[in-house]
């Protein structure tokens, strides 16, 4: 008898464990970080395809994405995807691309994350003024059509933004770590 109330007392704290596992999990990846992965070649040179990454989710509790980050959003033109993408422009600031050069603040803007001298194309506009709440993102990618980003959908809302990203963790190559 005692043996049986005491394989119970076991079975009750493993369950109580495995419970507890998944509730830390579920609150690490809801307010935390969480996991994602590159489809595309939007932001080559940066990230390649099929490169996963972690996104961190607290950044955005403080002070938002800055300048020169890379977020993970929900794509605007397609709610059920999300992209990956490079913040270039942040709540009143105005980007102007002119001749493939992009120009943050009327300031011609060093992007020494991208290779050679790419030119930018533009779609429709070419000057955004980025409003309270939303920042202006593109990708690494410049050629044409390569990248959906805010020259194609505009400005996008910060409570779209998932998560900030600035590490890979596959593949296992020289390009694991921190993202540069």
């Amino acid at each position: 008898m005692e043996e049986e109330v005491k394989k119970k007392s076991e079975a009750i704290e493993w369950i109580r464990s495995i419970i507890a596992a998944i509730v830390i999990a579920l609150v690490i990846k809801t307010f935390v970080f969480n996991t994602t992965y590159v489809l595309g070649n939007s932001m080559y040179p940066t990230l390649h395809e099929r490169d996963r990454l972690f996104a961190l989710k607290v950044p955005l509790y403080f002070n938002g994405p800055n300048r020169g980050d890379i977020i993970v959003l929900e794509a605007p033109d397609s709610p059920d995807k999300d992209y990956i993408k490079r913040v270039v422009g942040i709540s009143g600031d105005t980007i102007e691309i002119e001749d493939g050069k992009v120009y943050l603040n009327g300031e011609l803007l060093h992007e020494d994350y991208l290779q050679g001298d790419p030119y930018t194309h533009i779609y429709n506009e070419s000057i955004w003024v980025v409003p309270e709440g939303e920042v202006f993102v593109l990708g690494d990618n410049r050629e044409e059509g390569a990248s959906k980003d805010s020259r194609y959908f505009g400005t996008i809302s910060l409570d779209t933004v998932k998560g900030v990203t600035d590490f890979r963790y596959f593949p296992l190559d020289e390009r694991f770590g921190k993202i540069k």
